[in-house]
């Protein structure tokens, strides 16, 4: 549940600012005709997202205790963990030129005289969320159903990302519609070190598959075995596992390489987020 809730939330948020922008430019150039148009585009970027997850996780589903399921959940482990660090170091770059670029983008749109192009920005720029959002979902729901395959769990994620998303929409229109204030940089700050235990925990998994496929055939001494005080196959265990990467009998190589990924990315996020400090203003709306 946690760790749907923080993807939604983020994912959520950014989404949001994106149509936000794109829709107070529309008014202020005083082309309100073109919502339409956004909405269009964020609906059938929601639309292909959505069939797209659950499209792959039934054909995946079919293939249950194989090995072809192993490698395509190792696969959405890698990929997931390489978005979620390159869009965090992404954000921390392109916040503060976001609304320029949506603007430029829109007004080229506009110009050229083809609602099609507007369509085609919203679609772009939402899906992109939306693909992130996926691919992290499916990984997450890949992880778990090892640890806890039970309908109750696959309940509770599907609350955290409703109510990731809820809460994502809230925040959105209280800082649109009522004025609120938000320290975005500081909102993406300590999110981005969060996703990045996620990342962590679907790099050791990602391990663990490998090993069990014998195509990392070292490090695979157990380190130790905390099954019988935490057992990873427990809700507190399956939460653990998703949220931080928890194993209660990790080999050497998982510790290694999530041990390492913390301290390397989670060092130079912070210290790229001081260097930005240092000649920007914080970002708030």
């Amino acid at each position: 549940m946690i760790p749907t809730f923080v993807i939604f939330l983020r994912e959520g948020i950014e989404a949001s600012m994106i149509v936000a922008i794109l829709l107070s430019y529309l008014n202020q150039i005083n082309k309100r005709e073109h919502f339409r148009d956004v909405y269009l585009g964020v609906a059938a970027a929601f639309l292909l997202i959505l069939g797209g997850g659950i499209a792959a996780y039934v054909a995946i589903s079919d293939y249950k205790n194989s090995n072809f399921k192993t490698y395509f959940e190792t696969v959405t482990y890698l990929v997931a963990a390489a978005l979620l660090t390159g869009m965090t170091f992404w954000m921390h770059k392109h916040a503060r030129t976001m609304t320029k670029e949506l603007q430029t983008r829109s007004e080229v749109a506009l110009t050229k005289g083809n609602r099609w192009g507007l369509r085609l920005l919203s679609f772009q720029s939402v899906g992109r969320e939306g693909l992130e959002t996926m691919v992290f979902t499916l990984a997450i729901v890949f992880a778990s159903s090892k640890q806890s395959p039970t309908p109750l769990h696959g309940n509770l994620l599907l609350l955290g990302a409703v109510l990731g998303l809820v809460v994502s929409l809230a925040i959105a229109f209280g800082i649109y519609k009522l004025g609120m204030k938000l320290n975005f940089k500081r909102f993406f700050q300590v999110l981005g070190v969060v996703l990045m235990l996620f990342a962590a925990a679907l790099l050791a998994a990602a391990v663990q598959n490998l090993q069990s496929l014998n195509w990392l055939p070292f490090g695979t001494h157990v380190l130790w075995n905390s099954s019988g005080t935490i057992n990873e196959n427990s809700n507190l265990g399956s939460v653990l596992h998703s949220f931080i990467g928890y194993a209660d009998h990790p080999t050497v190589l998982q510790l290694v390489v999530w041990a390492s990924y913390l301290v390397i990315s989670v060092t130079a996020f912070v210290r790229y987020g001081r260097k930005g400090s240092k000649t920007t203003k914080p970002l708030t709306s």
